[in-house]
């Protein structure tokens, strides 16, 4: 008895102390990679505040007094840099908000109905996310030319309705929250199809569309492809595209210190962004990535 009780005993000390050293290493490798990640941002915002001169004299990790001036200089070059942070708020705003609804909506018609052809279109929307935006862009030039549409906002925001990628990721999170029982329980109560989808399906959605919404949003606020052949004009141009003129700018009147100015500037936005909806992120992907 004696021999056995301590035996146990000793194989909990045992299991507790690999526990312990196991959470050890985790917390250990945790902070080297949030170390690695925001590294790069401290890089960032201590070189705006130096200058070009400085810059060129290599990396150091002590800010200097610079930052008034890049900031002044940015502010009153020839680039329209408030003018493009706001249609850049614009057209992410904008396309994270259509792309989340539109995508819930069609992964609820999936979801809840039963239809001809309804694996066939599944399947059709998955194929349409397989293929890369620099295949079809030359279609879709000619598509907004023929539209009136070239050198207008509208030409990339209208296009965020339809966002497979983002339908994918609402349909799978759907099958491990939603279940039909509640959706026909709305329906029994009298409940009409696009009340159920605004006042039931939306709020338990909420989790996927704050992450797909920060996503959507990063991934057009990044976005340089596309608006660089879409807008022409230096007022409607986004501040990926500034970025890209202020860095090509001939030797005479490039700037390493705005640069760095201007990019530090343009995260500002995402990171506000992120913080308001990353409460939703852990909870969102984790519930997306599981089928129930």
């Amino acid at each position: 008895m004696d021999m056995a009780a301590n035996t146990t005993i000793a194989g909990k000390q045992d299991t507790g102390a690999s526990v312990h050293a196991r959470r050890v290493v985790s917390y250990v490798v945790l902070i080297i990679i949030s170390f690695l990640c925001l590294f790069w941002f401290y890089v960032l915002f201590i070189n705006a505040t130096r200058s070009n001169s400085e810059l060129s004299l290599g990396f150091t990790a002590v800010p200097s007094t610079h930052f008034v001036e890049n900031w002044t200089n940015l502010k009153n070059g020839t680039l329209p840099i408030l003018n493009g942070l706001i249609n850049s708020l614009v057209i992410a705003f904008l396309t994270a908000g259509l792309a989340t609804y539109f995508s819930a909506m069609t992964a609820y018609a999936i979801h809840a109905y039963d239809f001809k052809g309804k694996k066939f279109m599944f399947t059709f929307i998955l194929m349409i996310m397989m293929i890369p935006t620099q295949v079809t862009v030359l279609g879709f030039l000619q598509l907004i030319d023929k539209m009136g549409l070239d050198n207008n906002p509208a030409a990339l925001i209208v296009p965020a309705i339809a966002s497979p990628a983002v339908f994918f990721y609402m349909k799978q999170y759907m099958d491990s929250t939603l279940p039909l029982s509640l959706v026909e329980a709305a329906r029994i109560d009298g409940s009409g199809e696009f009340r159920t989808f605004n006042q039931i399906v939306v709020p338990l959605m909420k989790p996927a569309i704050a992450v797909q919404a920060i996503f959507s949003f990063v991934n057009s606020w990044n976005n340089y492809f596309t608006p660089a052949l879409v807008l022409h004009d230096d007022t409607k141009k986004t501040l990926p595209i500034l970025i890209a003129q202020l860095r090509s700018a001939d030797w005479l009147k490039f700037d390493m210190g705005q640069v760095y100015m201007m990019i530090a500037f343009s995260i500002f936005p995402v990171i506000i962004v992120y913080l308001i909806l990353s409460k939703h992120i852990v909870g969102g992907v984790t519930l997306g990535g599981v089928k129930g």
